[in-house]
């Protein structure tokens, strides 16, 4: 096992990471921006290097500022967390040639599923169900009308090199197409530094169904059931929960295997995630793999008591993993609400500051994973998520009762500060979706009918 871990990202993951190396007994190096010097994880880490200032671009996405920290402490690896530099190829790769263990699946591997399009090919080859789909980007707008008269609509327009709900449009006919694909084109070129797109149809009603997997090197491969990420809003995850509701267990278990043969298929390392649409026939379709620690990875914990960072540690340090198929046995029902620094009365938007009080809740089977503390500076130059909270019950009924009381005690004060709780306390009341038969427009179209009601 390693001797000492870089972790390369900041917020909620940064110290998840880190209380899972405390534990396996690993030195912890945090790398942190200006922005972030009094930050958790820099009060938890044994050492902690500053890369560079507030934006990420200057901070946290500036490989080799991170690369040198990591020589100069002398870590063996690097984890990268989520986002960030998380899924780029190049890092994997420029830490490999460091002598650096990248806490992730080899640079081969995230090339061959980071490009969706390739992806969705690898995984035709594995028998796993896709959406119709184009096999390529499109080259320029008459392209992709052409492609688009072949597959038929409603369509998304994808960015090839995108992930985490970013670089997607929706088009419902030929002129919508025009304007998807100059918009998506667009975003992607901003937000992935690639501008390309591809075709895909869309699966309308549908849940956002997704299955967690683990592989070694030495053959193993497992998978740890499936998560539900049906609330949404605008392609955004807000509550997670496994098993997904409402769903048949031969179907969830089909979606897993296929999952597994799709792993094997690309030559899997690490913790990954295949994430499936499933429309109301519960026919699923395979929409794109996540080659990193998902943000809902501890409702799969709650429900299997795997802990995902330390077999990813495991994995990158070459062991085999600890797990085998047979030792998987999920148990009850876990759910993740997000708690952003945003305003839900506002569109969602971002409301930075500092905190005056933080006050997480605790009691029975309830998780938080937060980065918050009184006087900790929430920065609207990263993403708003600042905690998580996590419940487990024997049924789903005990698990959304146990979040409804863990949400209500959760204390966030600060000025101007606003956070996601209030609307995720309303989703849970709702009735559609304590029955489980919300599908992926159920948020926005609640935001729209308190919209209509305050008007």
């Amino acid at each position: 096992m390693f001797r000492k871990v870089l972790i390369a990202n900041r917020g909620e993951i940064a110290l998840r990471v880190a209380r899972t190396c405390r534990e396996l007994g690993i030195a912890v190096v945090a790398v942190h921006s200006t922005e972030d010097t009094d930050s958790a994880v820099v009060r938890m880490a044994d050492e902690a290097v500053c890369i560079g200032p507030a934006p990420a671009r200057h901070s946290y996405l500036r490989m080799n500022n991170i690369v040198e920290a990591a020589l100069r402490t002398g870590a063996d690896a690097v984890h990268p967390g989520y986002g960030l530099l998380s899924e780029d190829r190049d890092f994997a790769e420029v830490c490999a040639k460091n002598g650096l263990a990248f806490v992730g699946p080899p640079a081969a591997v995230i090339e061959a599923l980071g490009g969706k399009p390739a992806g969705r090919a690898l995984m035709g080859r594995s028998d796993v169900p896709l959406p119709p789909g184009s096999e390529r980007p499109p080259h320029d707008e008459a392209d992709a009308l052409a492609l688009a008269s072949a597959l038929g609509y409603p369509l998304l327009v994808k960015a090839a090199a995108g992930g985490g709900g970013r670089g997607i449009r929706t088009a419902d006919d030929a002129a919508g197409l025009r304007d998807a694909f100059r918009e998506a084109r667009a975003e992607a070129q901003q937000l992935f530094g690639d501008g390309r797109v591809y075709l895909e149809r869309l699966v309308r009603p549908a849940r956002h169904v997704e299955v967690q997997v683990l592989c070694d090197r030495h053959g193993g491969a497992v998978h740890l059931g499936v998560r539900d990420c049906t609330v949404q809003r605008r392609r955004q995850k807000l509550i997670e929960e496994s098993p997904a509701p409402t769903l048949a267990p031969e179907v969830a278990r089909e979606m897993a295997e296929a999952a597994v043969r799709g792993a094997r298929e690309a030559g899997y390392e690490g913790a990954g995630t295949f994430e499936f649409v499933v429309d109301d026939a519960d026919r699923f379709h395979f929409i794109e793999v996540n080659c990193r620690i998902q943000v809902e990875h501890p409702v799969t914990e709650m429900v299997t008591g795997v802990d995902l960072v330390a077999e990813q540690l495991r994995v990158a340090a070459g062991l085999p993993l600890s797990v085998r198929q047979e030792d998987v046995r999920p148990r009850g029902v876990a759910v993740e609400c997000r708690v952003n620094a945003e305003d839900p009365d506002r569109a969602f938007a971002p409301t930075p500051g500092v905190l005056d009080v933080y006050e997480p809740p605790g009691g029975p089977f309830v998780r938080v994973d937060g980065y918050g503390f009184a006087g900790a500076r929430v920065s609207g130059a990263y993403d708003p998520l600042l905690a998580k909270v996590i419940t487990w019950g024997p049924d789903r009924e005990a698990a959304l009762a146990r979040m409804e009381r863990a949400l209500g005690e959760f204390r966030i004060e600060g000025r101007g500060m606003r956070t996601t709780r209030p609307f995720l306390l309303r989703v849970l009341a709702d009735p559609r979706f304590r029955s489980g038969r919300h599908r992926a427009t159920y948020a926005d179209e609640l935001l729209a009918g308190a919209e209509a009601d305050r008007a």
